[in-house]
């Protein structure tokens, strides 16, 4: 990421959300929005061109979804996370766009001051889920992705955690970001890092979102509804 400034792309197919968001992530607050797309289908080359930090996107346009666009994203060499824009009716887009490797999402009608902190978190390498819909949201995550058979009560992979990672979890899970975390433990950022790989590597999660749907399935966090 550039010393100084987040460099994001904005990806909307309605030019005055587009125009709202550059008014707010401006580069006397640290952003430098180096180009935008009015479609999914603009995005792998916009990326290419352009190399951001990270990708504001919107879930719902005319040609390619936000939701396509990112697993397209995902699946090219080292891609820019995305921070997906939705409202509150897109529960089920959301749901999808969490396995699509989305690093998570914020709502339309957020504050400026919201926006901003998703941005940064995101492009720090965090994961935002907005409590206003986390509920929902994981409600329909949960029945997608429902395995066949018997659910497993014995949340064997939780064990397999030690209880300071079992603690680090339930802090991604509040929503803390790397930085908050290490001052609640009063332990390193790269320490939080370290232990963060390790819990994705024993519960068999590809990011911090999926992290943060196992922590709330596993009662170590408790959706608040909106």
């Amino acid at each position: 990421m550039d010393d100084v400034f987040i460099r994001t792309l904005l990806v909307d197919d309605q030019e005055l959300v587009r125009s709202g968001l550059r008014r707010i992530l401006r580069r006397k607050d640290g952003f430098d929005v180096v180009a935008e797309c009015g479609d999914g289908d603009e995005v792998l080359d916009a990326v290419a061109a352009h190399r951001p930090d990270v990708v504001v996107m919107d879930l719902r346009m005319k040609r390619v979804s936000g939701m396509e666009a990112t697993r397209l994203l995902r699946s090219t060499p080292n891609p820019p996370p995305v921070l997906a824009l939705t409202t509150f009716r897109d529960d089920a887009l959301l749901s999808e766009a969490l396995r699509a490797g989305t690093a998570g999402f914020v709502l339309k009608d957020s504050s400026a001051e919201e926006l901003i902190r998703a941005v940064r978190l995101v492009a720090a390498g965090d994961a935002v889920l907005d409590p206003a819909v986390t509920a929902r949201v994981l409600d329909t995550y949960r029945c997608a992705d429902a395995p066949q058979g018997a659910p497993d009560t014995t949340n064997a992979r939780l064990t397999r955690l030690t209880a300071r990672e079992t603690t680090v979890l339930t802090h991604l899970g509040r929503g803390l970001s790397n930085d908050e975390i290490a001052g609640e433990l009063v332990i390193s950022v790269v320490t939080v890092k370290s232990h963060i790989s390790a819990i994705f590597a024993k519960l068999g999660v590809r990011d911090r979102a999926a992290a943060i749907v196992f922590a709330f399935d596993n009662g170590l966090v408790t959706p608040r509804t909106s």
